[in-house]
């Protein structure tokens, strides 16, 4: 039947899913996404967007109860975990809707279903245990020329911290807590694990960060990471790094973990709940990769920089191509992906100018090199940085603990990389990429001019000092 071939196929509608399924249907393929769950995929219904949520409801009860700092009085501060959760669930719903309306505004076909790639070419849906939405096509067989795979990721579990879903939580059931714990350990201190740890000891519990490796927040900058911890220990946080919990013996409703702390000391801590943040593995069973002999490499599918896989005519892109996880990467990626099939001139990805954000509070952005990688690729370097104390309208702000460091190429003037920590710095990165991307060097951004006052004088100040030129510290 003619309505079930197409151009491209899109396996998955998270933000790479449908942001690739757009963009083909932009290009003149004609296109469909299949999905099984819900429109717009993890990172929208109970990742990325319902999380900001919450931890902007634990910003506004923070400030609430620091008013008197800013000459406010507000008395008896109170917080609702259930209306806490139903606001960040309307937020995620109000945008899984906005992905259908955009699906359907660029007659970009909606199949319902788990697909199956029978061969290149041709997959198999079969139906879903979720309701199709109205208007999505069913169950059957579809052809198509490309067919990309975007399926994503989920929690990855550990032999032993298995998550049962009551008192051992993955960030899905950490998402809709029906209460706030007293006490709570987080397992892992990547931006998922920290983000948590963030939105609940802001809530009061009290939090018990573990972390595998020597450093939280492994792949930032070792200097802002060390901020990082500093801040979080002061508002009462308490993270082990070297560490790892060992065992977790369950009865009623607390867990106790024992923990190694990497010291030759073992000690048992009893909580709550626990949240399991080790990170995440890319779904790729079940999609018939294995009798197309798609190639994957731990747990992800092997791609090209064009998000190619070895089997021509399927394209994997997003957490399930590999790392860096992150929605953003993933929507470029897809646009990479259907422009290159297109046959526009695209370049490939280049990782190393994909922004990292971390939602907690100090917030966190960085991209590019950090200090160690520069050094470990025998650069020469200069690094600069700046206080968050020596800038105006972060005093204003009552928010003047923070630090902008920028990495630069001694030699050449080269931005190679940008680390922050303080308040608003995910909304600031994107300057420093846009810089790394137009091949920025230090003279155009020392002579270019910023607005004060601003947060993001910061940024100016910080490439002012690599380079022997600060004015306010």
């Amino acid at each position: 039947m003619a309505e079930q071939s197409f151009d491209i196929i899109v396996i998955g509608s998270g933000p790479g899913g449908y942001v690739t399924a757009i963009r083909a249907a932009q290009l003149g393929f004609k296109t469909a996404v299949v999905e099984r769950s819900y429109l717009g995929g993890v990172c929208l219904n109970w990742g990325c967007i319902p999380t900001k949520a919450l931890l902007r409801s634990a910003e506004v009860f923070h400030y609430m109860q620091h008013a008197k700092d800013y000459g406010l009085g507000a008395e008896n501060v109170t917080f609702d975990a259930k209306a806490i959760v139903e606001r960040s669930r309307k937020v995620s719903g109000r945008l899984n809707g906005g992905v259908g309306f955009l699906l359907k505004k660029n007659k970009v076909s909606v199949i319902w279903g788990e697909a199956t790639i029978e061969a290149a070419g041709k997959i198999a849906v079969k139906a879903s245990a979720t309701p199709a939405p109205k208007g999505a096509l069913g169950p059957g067989s579809y052809q198509a020329g490309h067919i990309i795979i975007a399926t994503g990721a989920r929690p990855r579990a550990l032999p032993g911290i298995e998550p049962d879903k009551k008192l051992v939580w993955t960030y899905f059931e950490a998402m809709v807590p029906p209460t706030i714990p007293k006490s709570l350990l987080v397992i892992g201190s990547g931006a998922i694990g920290i983000e948590f740890a963030s939105f609940y000891r802001t809530l009061g519990a009290e939090v018990t960060v573990v972390e595998v490796l020597p450093q939280i927040l492994p792949v930032e900058d070792a200097e802002i990471a060390a901020f990082a911890r500093k801040a979080f220990e002061k508002q009462g946080m308490k993270i082990f790094s070297g560490a790892k919990v060992t065992k977790l013996d369950k009865k009623g409703e607390s867990v106790t973990a024992t923990i190694d702390d990497g010291k030759g000391g073992v000690q048992a801590l009893t909580v709550d709940r626990v949240i399991s943040a080790v990170g995440v593995v890319g779904n790729i069973e079940n999609l018939g990769l294995e009798k197309l002999g798609v190639k994957t490499d731990r747990g992800t599918i092997v791609i090209d920089g064009f998000g190619r896989t070895s089997v021509p005519g399927v394209y994997a892109i997003g957490d399930v191509a590999g790392p860096p996880m992150l929605a953003h990467k993933a929507e470029h990626e897809g646009v990479i992906c259907v422009e290159s099939i297109k046959g526009l001139d695209v370049h490939p990805m280049d990782k190393l100018k994909i922004p990292g954000c971390t939602y907690c509070n100090p917030q966190i952005a960085s991209v590019g090199l950090t200090e160690q990688k520069a050094k470990e690729q025998g650069r020469e370097i200069r690094i600069g940085r700046f206080p968050f104390a020596g800038n105006g309208k972060a005093i204003a702000l009552g928010e003047d603990q923070g630090l902008v460091k920028t990495i630069f190429d001694a030699g050449t003037g080269q931005l190679l990389g940008a680390h922050m920590v303080g308040a608003e710095v995910t909304e600031l990165i994107q300057g420093f990429v846009i810089a790394m991307q137009l091949e920025t060097t230090e003279e155009d951004l020392m002579h270019a001019v910023f607005p004060h006052p601003t947060l993001s004088e910061m940024m100016h100040e910080s490439v002012l000092d690599a380079f022997g030129r600060v004015i306010h510290v």
